[in-house]
Protein backbone atom coordinates (compact mmCIF):
# COMPACT_ATOMS: atom_id res chain seq x y z
CA UNK A 1 0.00 0.00 0.00
CA UNK A 2 2.65 2.42 1.16
CA UNK A 3 4.53 2.07 -2.75
CA UNK A 4 1.69 2.29 -4.50
CA UNK A 5 0.90 5.24 -2.63
CA UNK A 6 4.96 6.39 -3.03
CA UNK A 7 4.41 5.76 -6.86
CA UNK A 8 1.55 8.18 -7.05
CA UNK A 9 3.09 10.77 -5.37
CA UNK A 10 6.09 10.54 -7.63
CA UNK A 11 3.54 10.72 -10.83
CA UNK A 12 1.93 13.52 -9.41
CA UNK A 13 5.14 15.43 -8.93
CA UNK A 14 6.07 14.89 -12.52
CA UNK A 15 2.73 15.43 -13.85
CA UNK A 16 3.29 18.82 -11.68
CA UNK A 17 6.86 19.66 -13.36
CA UNK A 18 5.60 18.63 -17.14
CA UNK A 19 2.17 21.04 -17.00
CA UNK A 20 4.72 23.98 -14.96
CA UNK A 21 7.39 23.38 -17.65
CA UNK A 22 4.77 23.58 -20.61
CA UNK A 23 3.65 26.86 -18.85
CA UNK A 24 7.00 28.42 -18.79
CA UNK A 25 7.97 27.58 -22.07
CA UNK A 26 4.52 28.97 -24.10
CA UNK A 27 5.30 32.15 -21.54
CA UNK A 28 8.77 32.70 -22.67
CA UNK A 29 7.48 32.44 -26.67
CA UNK A 30 4.94 35.27 -25.82
CA UNK A 31 7.53 37.45 -24.04
CA UNK A 32 9.54 36.99 -27.39
CA UNK A 33 7.29 38.26 -29.77
CA UNK A 34 7.06 35.29 -32.16
CA UNK A 35 3.86 35.65 -33.04
CA UNK A 36 3.73 32.63 -35.40
CA UNK A 37 3.72 30.30 -32.80
CA UNK A 38 0.42 31.69 -30.88
CA UNK A 39 -1.67 29.30 -29.92
CA UNK A 40 -5.75 29.83 -28.47
CA UNK A 41 -5.90 29.23 -25.02
CA UNK A 42 -7.78 26.30 -25.49
CA UNK A 43 -4.83 24.64 -27.06
CA UNK A 44 -2.61 25.83 -25.10
CA UNK A 45 -3.88 24.17 -21.86
CA UNK A 46 -4.34 21.10 -24.11
CA UNK A 47 -0.45 21.17 -24.34
CA UNK A 48 0.34 21.39 -21.41
CA UNK A 49 -1.95 18.59 -19.79
CA UNK A 50 -0.46 16.46 -22.46
CA UNK A 51 2.81 17.15 -21.22
CA UNK A 52 1.91 16.58 -17.54
CA UNK A 53 0.16 13.21 -18.47
CA UNK A 54 3.49 12.32 -20.74
CA UNK A 55 6.12 13.35 -18.03
CA UNK A 56 3.33 11.80 -15.11
CA UNK A 57 3.26 8.23 -16.90
CA UNK A 58 7.41 8.67 -17.12
CA UNK A 59 7.81 9.38 -13.52
CA UNK A 60 5.13 6.50 -12.44
CA UNK A 61 7.34 4.59 -14.87
CA UNK A 62 10.42 5.09 -13.39
CA UNK A 63 9.00 5.18 -9.71
CA UNK A 64 10.04 1.73 -8.55
CA UNK A 65 13.71 2.20 -9.77
CA UNK A 66 14.35 5.95 -7.91
CA UNK A 67 12.37 3.89 -4.97
CA UNK A 68 15.04 0.79 -5.04
CA UNK A 69 18.29 3.33 -5.33
CA UNK A 70 17.13 6.15 -2.80
CA UNK A 71 16.68 2.82 -0.73
CA UNK A 72 19.98 2.00 -1.19
CA UNK A 73 21.20 5.43 -0.59
CA UNK A 74 19.67 6.26 2.52
CA UNK A 75 20.83 3.11 3.82
CA UNK A 76 24.41 3.70 2.92
CA UNK A 77 24.54 7.31 4.43
CA UNK A 78 22.70 5.78 7.79
CA UNK A 79 26.14 3.13 7.59
CA UNK A 80 28.54 5.93 7.51
CA UNK A 81 26.59 7.93 10.02
CA UNK A 82 26.84 5.07 12.46
CA UNK A 83 30.56 5.70 12.88
CA UNK A 84 29.98 9.48 13.05
CA UNK A 85 28.83 10.63 16.67
CA UNK A 86 26.03 13.16 17.24
CA UNK A 87 28.04 15.78 18.44
CA UNK A 88 30.59 16.20 15.04
CA UNK A 89 27.14 16.07 13.06
CA UNK A 90 25.71 18.93 15.21
CA UNK A 91 29.07 20.95 15.00
CA UNK A 92 29.21 20.25 11.18
CA UNK A 93 25.61 21.40 11.24
CA UNK A 94 26.36 24.82 12.93
CA UNK A 95 30.06 24.85 10.97
CA UNK A 96 27.49 24.61 7.46
CA UNK A 97 24.81 27.43 8.71
CA UNK A 98 27.37 29.78 9.62
CA UNK A 99 29.41 29.24 5.97
CA UNK A 100 25.81 30.11 4.66
CA UNK A 101 25.62 33.17 6.47
CA UNK A 102 29.11 34.44 5.64
CA UNK A 103 28.93 33.14 1.53
CA UNK A 104 25.57 35.40 1.41
CA UNK A 105 27.50 38.27 2.85
CA UNK A 106 30.11 38.11 0.66
CA UNK A 107 27.68 37.38 -2.34
CA UNK A 108 26.52 40.83 -1.83
CA UNK A 109 30.32 42.37 -2.30
CA UNK A 110 30.37 41.02 -5.90
CA UNK A 111 26.45 42.54 -6.81
CA UNK A 112 28.65 45.07 -9.03
CA UNK A 113 29.16 42.10 -12.24
CA UNK A 114 27.28 43.20 -14.62
CA UNK A 115 27.53 40.04 -17.18
CA UNK A 116 24.91 37.74 -15.32
CA UNK A 117 26.44 34.51 -15.58
CA UNK A 118 29.87 35.78 -14.17
CA UNK A 119 28.12 36.93 -11.75
CA UNK A 120 26.30 33.64 -11.17
CA UNK A 121 29.62 31.23 -11.14
CA UNK A 122 31.43 33.76 -8.94
CA UNK A 123 28.21 32.75 -6.58
CA UNK A 124 28.59 29.66 -6.68
CA UNK A 125 32.17 29.21 -6.04
CA UNK A 126 32.00 31.04 -2.92
CA UNK A 127 29.08 29.37 -1.34
CA UNK A 128 31.17 26.22 -2.16
CA UNK A 129 34.07 26.71 -1.16
CA UNK A 130 32.99 28.36 2.06
CA UNK A 131 30.18 25.59 2.74
CA UNK A 132 33.12 22.93 2.45
CA UNK A 133 35.33 25.24 4.79
CA UNK A 134 32.19 25.43 7.08
CA UNK A 135 31.72 21.53 7.54
CA UNK A 136 35.22 20.36 7.72
CA UNK A 137 36.29 23.12 10.30
CA UNK A 138 32.94 22.26 11.94
CA UNK A 139 34.12 18.65 12.45
CA UNK A 140 37.61 18.80 13.30
CA UNK A 141 37.10 21.47 15.21
CA UNK A 142 33.90 21.71 17.00
CA UNK A 143 34.06 18.81 19.60
CA UNK A 144 37.01 20.95 20.62
CA UNK A 145 35.48 24.41 20.90
CA UNK A 146 32.13 23.01 22.98
CA UNK A 147 34.16 21.00 25.01
CA UNK A 148 36.65 24.06 25.79
CA UNK A 149 33.31 26.21 26.37
CA UNK A 150 31.76 23.44 28.92
CA UNK A 151 35.12 23.76 30.52
CA UNK A 152 35.08 27.65 31.03
CA UNK A 153 31.32 27.42 32.04
CA UNK A 154 32.32 24.85 34.66
CA UNK A 155 35.51 27.07 36.02
CA UNK A 156 33.00 30.07 36.24
CA UNK A 157 30.05 28.30 37.78
CA UNK A 158 32.61 26.76 40.32
CA UNK A 159 34.32 30.25 41.03
CA UNK A 160 30.58 32.05 41.61
CA UNK A 161 29.70 29.03 43.86
CA UNK A 162 32.52 29.77 45.73
CA UNK A 163 32.30 33.73 45.84
CA UNK A 164 28.33 33.51 46.72
CA UNK A 165 28.69 31.00 49.92
CA UNK A 166 27.53 32.88 52.95
CA UNK A 167 29.97 33.30 55.59
CA UNK A 168 32.70 34.29 53.28
CA UNK A 169 34.55 37.42 52.32
CA UNK A 170 35.05 38.69 48.79
CA UNK A 171 38.52 38.57 49.00
CA UNK A 172 40.31 37.45 45.81
CA UNK A 173 41.67 33.64 45.74
CA UNK A 174 43.81 32.14 43.53
CA UNK A 175 41.80 28.24 42.89
CA UNK A 176 44.05 25.39 42.90
CA UNK A 177 43.84 23.37 39.18
CA UNK A 178 42.64 19.75 39.81
CA UNK A 179 45.27 17.01 39.91
CA UNK A 180 44.18 14.14 37.76
CA UNK A 181 45.76 10.87 38.85
CA UNK A 182 46.89 8.40 35.85
CA UNK A 183 47.07 4.13 36.16
CA UNK A 184 50.64 4.53 36.98
CA UNK A 185 51.06 6.96 40.14
CA UNK A 186 47.66 4.63 41.81
CA UNK A 187 49.76 1.32 41.36
CA UNK A 188 52.70 2.89 42.43
CA UNK A 189 51.04 3.80 45.75
CA UNK A 190 53.26 6.32 47.25
CA UNK A 191 50.58 9.33 46.18
CA UNK A 192 48.38 7.79 49.53
CA UNK A 193 51.46 8.73 51.31
CA UNK A 194 51.83 12.49 49.56
CA UNK A 195 47.83 13.22 49.69
CA UNK A 196 48.69 12.77 53.81
CA UNK A 197 51.08 14.92 53.80
CA UNK A 198 48.40 17.94 52.69
CA UNK A 199 50.90 18.68 49.28
CA UNK A 200 48.59 18.43 46.79
CA UNK A 201 45.96 21.47 46.85
CA UNK A 202 42.53 21.51 44.90
CA UNK A 203 40.55 18.62 43.99
CA UNK A 204 41.96 15.05 43.43
CA UNK A 205 40.36 13.43 40.21
CA UNK A 206 40.32 9.94 39.38
CA UNK A 207 38.39 9.40 36.07
CA UNK A 208 36.57 6.12 35.36
CA UNK A 209 38.60 4.83 32.27
CA UNK A 210 41.59 4.74 34.90
CA UNK A 211 39.47 2.66 37.07
CA UNK A 212 38.97 0.01 33.97
CA UNK A 213 42.12 -0.40 33.09
CA UNK A 214 42.96 -0.86 36.59
CA UNK A 215 40.36 -3.63 36.88
CA UNK A 216 41.64 -4.91 33.28
CA UNK A 217 45.30 -5.26 34.55
CA UNK A 218 44.06 -6.77 38.32
CA UNK A 219 42.25 -9.44 36.10
CA UNK A 220 45.67 -9.69 33.92
CA UNK A 221 46.54 -13.64 33.09
CA UNK A 222 50.22 -12.46 34.18
CA UNK A 223 50.85 -13.02 37.92
CA UNK A 224 53.58 -9.60 38.13
CA UNK A 225 49.97 -7.75 36.26
CA UNK A 226 48.02 -8.99 38.31
CA UNK A 227 49.25 -8.38 41.46
CA UNK A 228 50.54 -4.95 40.62
CA UNK A 229 46.85 -4.49 39.40
CA UNK A 230 45.32 -5.32 42.65
CA UNK A 231 47.73 -3.65 44.98
CA UNK A 232 46.60 -0.46 42.54
CA UNK A 233 43.21 -1.08 43.57
CA UNK A 234 43.89 -1.21 47.35
CA UNK A 235 45.86 2.35 47.48
CA UNK A 236 42.38 3.23 45.25
CA UNK A 237 40.59 1.91 48.08
CA UNK A 238 42.49 3.45 50.85
CA UNK A 239 42.42 7.06 49.26
CA UNK A 240 38.68 6.71 48.31
CA UNK A 241 38.08 5.76 52.09
CA UNK A 242 41.26 8.35 54.25
CA UNK A 243 40.30 11.43 51.58
CA UNK A 244 36.87 11.06 50.13
CA UNK A 245 38.40 11.14 46.87
CA UNK A 246 35.10 10.19 43.92
CA UNK A 247 35.66 8.26 40.84
CA UNK A 248 35.08 11.07 37.88
CA UNK A 249 32.42 9.97 35.75
CA UNK A 250 33.10 10.93 32.07
CA UNK A 251 30.53 9.56 29.91
CA UNK A 252 29.64 13.45 29.41
CA UNK A 253 32.74 14.48 27.88
CA UNK A 254 31.86 13.44 24.66
CA UNK A 255 35.00 14.17 23.31
CA UNK A 256 36.88 11.48 25.39
CA UNK A 257 34.62 8.69 23.97
CA UNK A 258 35.66 8.79 21.05
CA UNK A 259 39.26 8.53 21.90
CA UNK A 260 40.72 4.49 22.82
CA UNK A 261 43.72 5.17 24.10
CA UNK A 262 43.91 6.31 27.91
CA UNK A 263 46.88 8.32 28.20
CA UNK A 264 45.27 10.26 25.38
CA UNK A 265 42.04 10.73 27.24
CA UNK A 266 44.42 11.62 30.58
CA UNK A 267 45.85 14.66 28.61
CA UNK A 268 42.49 15.45 26.66
CA UNK A 269 40.98 15.60 29.99
CA UNK A 270 43.19 18.38 32.03
CA UNK A 271 42.74 20.70 28.77
CA UNK A 272 38.95 20.10 29.06
CA UNK A 273 39.36 20.90 33.05
CA UNK A 274 41.95 22.94 33.45
CA UNK A 275 44.09 20.68 35.46
CA UNK A 276 46.94 18.81 35.61
CA UNK A 277 48.15 15.13 35.45
CA UNK A 278 49.79 13.21 38.32
CA UNK A 279 51.58 10.57 37.29
CA UNK A 280 55.18 8.94 36.89
CA UNK A 281 55.09 7.94 33.43
CA UNK A 282 58.32 9.25 32.29
CA UNK A 283 56.86 8.95 27.91
CA UNK A 284 53.28 10.24 29.32
CA UNK A 285 55.47 13.07 30.71
CA UNK A 286 57.01 13.84 27.41
CA UNK A 287 53.79 13.73 25.50
CA UNK A 288 52.23 16.36 28.24
CA UNK A 289 55.46 18.56 27.77
CA UNK A 290 54.66 18.68 23.72
CA UNK A 291 50.72 19.51 24.38
CA UNK A 292 51.34 22.38 26.82
CA UNK A 293 49.70 20.25 29.75
CA UNK A 294 51.45 20.53 33.26
CA UNK A 295 52.33 17.35 35.11
CA UNK A 296 53.31 16.44 38.30
CA UNK A 297 56.21 13.69 38.53
CA UNK A 298 56.63 11.61 41.69
CA UNK A 299 59.97 10.29 40.55
CA UNK A 300 60.90 14.07 39.79
CA UNK A 301 59.23 14.90 43.39
CA UNK A 302 61.31 11.75 45.18
CA UNK A 303 64.58 12.46 43.57
CA UNK A 304 64.36 16.55 44.15
CA UNK A 305 63.54 15.55 48.38
CA UNK A 306 66.68 12.58 48.07
CA UNK A 307 69.37 13.86 50.43
CA UNK A 308 72.52 16.65 48.79
CA UNK A 309 75.68 14.71 49.22
CA UNK A 310 78.44 16.54 47.71
CA UNK A 311 81.97 15.53 46.32
CA UNK A 312 84.28 15.08 49.76
CA UNK A 313 81.88 13.78 51.77
CA UNK A 314 82.24 10.73 54.35
CA UNK A 315 79.48 8.13 55.06
CA UNK A 316 78.93 4.47 56.04
CA UNK A 317 77.45 2.01 53.46
CA UNK A 318 77.24 -1.96 52.95
CA UNK A 319 78.35 -2.91 50.17
CA UNK A 320 76.47 -5.52 48.75
CA UNK A 321 77.32 -6.68 45.05
CA UNK A 322 79.99 -6.23 41.79
CA UNK A 323 79.93 -3.00 39.95
CA UNK A 324 79.88 -3.25 36.20
CA UNK A 325 83.86 -3.40 35.98
CA UNK A 326 85.44 -6.23 38.63
CA UNK A 327 87.01 -3.53 41.00
CA UNK A 328 83.80 -1.98 41.65
CA UNK A 329 81.78 -2.67 44.38
CA UNK A 330 78.02 -1.85 44.86
CA UNK A 331 75.92 -0.39 47.84
CA UNK A 332 72.92 1.54 48.55
CA UNK A 333 71.25 4.57 50.59
CA UNK A 334 67.94 4.12 52.45
CA UNK A 335 66.35 6.52 49.40
CA UNK A 336 67.68 3.88 47.12
CA UNK A 337 70.39 5.85 45.71
CA UNK A 338 72.88 3.89 44.24
CA UNK A 339 76.04 4.32 45.48
CA UNK A 340 79.39 2.91 42.98
CA UNK A 341 82.68 2.02 44.82
CA UNK A 342 85.91 2.18 42.99
CA UNK A 343 87.60 -0.90 44.41
CA UNK A 344 85.18 -1.88 46.44
CA UNK A 345 84.81 -5.38 45.66
CA UNK A 346 87.07 -6.78 48.80
CA UNK A 347 84.08 -5.59 50.84
CA UNK A 348 81.13 -7.13 49.23
CA UNK A 349 79.09 -8.62 52.14
CA UNK A 350 80.84 -5.85 54.95
CA UNK A 351 80.14 -2.27 55.70
CA UNK A 352 82.71 0.36 55.07
CA UNK A 353 83.72 4.22 55.14
CA UNK A 354 83.83 5.23 51.61
CA UNK A 355 84.60 8.99 50.59
CA UNK A 356 82.45 10.98 47.70
CA UNK A 357 84.32 11.55 44.79
CA UNK A 358 81.55 12.71 42.21
CA UNK A 359 77.48 12.56 42.06
CA UNK A 360 75.88 12.39 38.57
CA UNK A 361 71.84 13.10 38.23
CA UNK A 362 70.39 11.22 35.18
CA UNK A 363 66.67 11.04 33.76
CA UNK A 364 66.62 7.84 36.43
CA UNK A 365 67.52 9.18 39.38
CA UNK A 366 70.93 9.93 41.17
CA UNK A 367 74.19 7.69 40.93
CA UNK A 368 77.08 8.75 43.41
CA UNK A 369 80.98 7.30 42.93
CA UNK A 370 83.25 7.57 46.20
CA UNK A 371 86.20 5.21 46.97
CA UNK A 372 87.01 3.45 50.50
CA UNK A 373 88.51 5.94 53.08
CA UNK A 374 90.33 4.59 55.84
Amino acid sequence: MLRKLMRAIFALVGAGIGYGFARLIQEAIQKSGATKFLLSSGKLTAIAMSAAIILGFIFFMIAPAVGRRGLRLSENIGNDLQNVSGSTIVSGTIGLIAALVIAFFLSQLVSFVLNRYVHALIVVVIYGILCYLGIVIGTTKGAEIVSNMHAARRQTEAALAVATKPGRTQKKKTQAMPKILDTSVIIDGRIADIMGTGFLEGNIVIPEFVLVELRHIADSADSLKRARGRHGLDVLNEIQTKYGVEIYNTDKEKALNEIPEVDVKLLKLAQIMGGAVVTNDYNLNKVAGINKIKVLNINELANTLKPVVLPGEEMTLKIVKHGKDSSQGIGYLNDGTMIVVEDGVSMIGKTANIRVTSVLQTSAGKMIFGRLHK
